[in-house]
């Protein structure tokens, strides 16, 4: 497999993650990615990885993500109105101990980030990705200040714990984790610190996210590697997990000129903040997404399976079979789980009906490809 996403070389100035020792012990084959040395993969392998994460339980360590804490200056229901002028998205309607996707827009209507927030009762803590938190934290400090104290958490890591066995493996260590459901969120002791934890991931498996203070950070990730079901897993499985998932990418299947609605994320959209909802509007790009939400967008993201066993990887032009270009791939490998090429990218909407026949232009070759549903392989979260 290749990673087309990773680049860099090893020279660069590069920030090391907190369990860096401890990835290097275990073997993991460590690039840049993001501003930081991470590992790729370990021994076993981006194949074993990714299938032991669908049969078990793989651990990720993703403490290179941006952890923000949004505490109120003056009641959480201002916060919580002043931050969903930040998005599409109901924040105001979320429940406490709960967790929400979000999408940060631009005046365009195009996706400036995607993050998790949690309403945590007296606050609202927030993870984005990596590559987008210095210019995320700037955001929310011009358009949130008035409202909140914006505080980046640098003293925690963040783990994902993520298949089928994650919750056995973790309820031997925090028992209270059976209870969750998907996307619940939960702040529980261990050894005498907190752990901020959440029922989510990235991989379409059922699991967890936590947040490990940085003076445990070691022995809590030792103590879940020692659980049977447990293996290390590096970049490679997480993006082969999250594309058979049919989970975007930030800076490669959306980006600032991509609207949630032509991403295919029109779910993240509440009834609340939609045309004739109680709060219709108000977000930076609403003539945009809500015209497109109306009348639908020109364009569409769309799950495609090449015919044959060869992939189709980012930035592969795509065409209607008379020759006429529609789009291109945004993400494409091979899935491990689904023994088969797949890809996902944008084409003219009046080609994105399921079933379509595609051709993608391959080193000067047209290759058969099909417009399928995603997500690729089915999602297992505990409702």
């Amino acid at each position: 497999m290749r990673f087309r996403q990773y680049g860099g070389d090893l020279s660069e100035v590069l920030l090391n993650l907190g369990l860096h020792d401890l990835h290097v012990a275990l073997g993991g084959k460590m690039v840049p990615f993001a501003g930081y040395e991470m590992p790729v993969q370990y021994p076993a392998g981006v194949m074993k990885e990714h299938l032991h994460t669908r049969a078990a339980a793989g651990l990720f360590d993703v403490s290179h993500m941006g952890q923000v804490i949004l505490r109120p200056k003056s009641s959480y229901e201002a916060l919580a109105l002043a931050f969903e002028a930040l998005m599409p998205v109901d924040v105001l309607g979320l429940a406490e101990g709960r967790q929400r996707y979000g999408l940060f827009t631009n005046e365009s209507g195009g996706i400036l980030d995607d993050l998790m927030f949690a309403n945590r009762g007296d606050h609202i803590f927030v993870v984005v990705n990596a590559a987008c938190k210095t210019a995320d934290i700037a955001h929310m400090r011009l358009y949130l200040g008035d409202e909140a104290e914006i505080i980046p958490v640098l003293d925690r890591g963040l783990l994902a714990l993520q298949g089928p066995q994650a919750e056995a493996a973790l309820a031997r260590l925090l028992p209270e984790v059976v209870a969750m459901r998907f996307m619940d969120v939960a702040v529980l002791p261990w050894q005498g610190a907190e752990l901020w934890i959440s029922r989510s991931g990235y991989t379409g498996e059922d699991g967890f996210e936590i947040s490990v203070p940085g003076a445990i950070l070691l022995a809590f990730a030792e103590e879940l590697l020692d659980q049977p079901e447990v293996m290390p897993i590096g970049l490679g499985a997480r993006d082969s997990l999250r594309l058979e998932a049919g989970l975007c990418l930030y800076g490669h299947d959306i980006d600032t000129t991509t609207s949630p609605v032509e991403a295919g994320l029109t779910w993240a959209i509440q009834k609340a903040r939609r045309a004739e909802g109680v709060r219709e509007g108000g977000f930076p790009g609403e003539t945009r997404i809500l015209q497109e939400l109306a009348e639908g967008p020109e364009r569409l993201r769309v799950g495609l399976r090449p015919v044959g066993r060869g992939p189709m990887r980012e930035h592969t032009d795509l065409f209607a079979e008379d020759g006429t270009p529609l789009g291109e791939v945004t993400s494409g490998g091979f899935g491990p789980s689904v023994e088969a090429p797949i890809a996902m990218g944008y084409v003219a909407r009046a080609f994105a009906a399921i079933g379509t026949p595609l051709e993608g232009d391959v080193r000067g070759k047209r290759l058969a490809v099909n417009v399928v549903a995603m997500p690729f392989h089915p999602t297992t979260y505990k409702r």
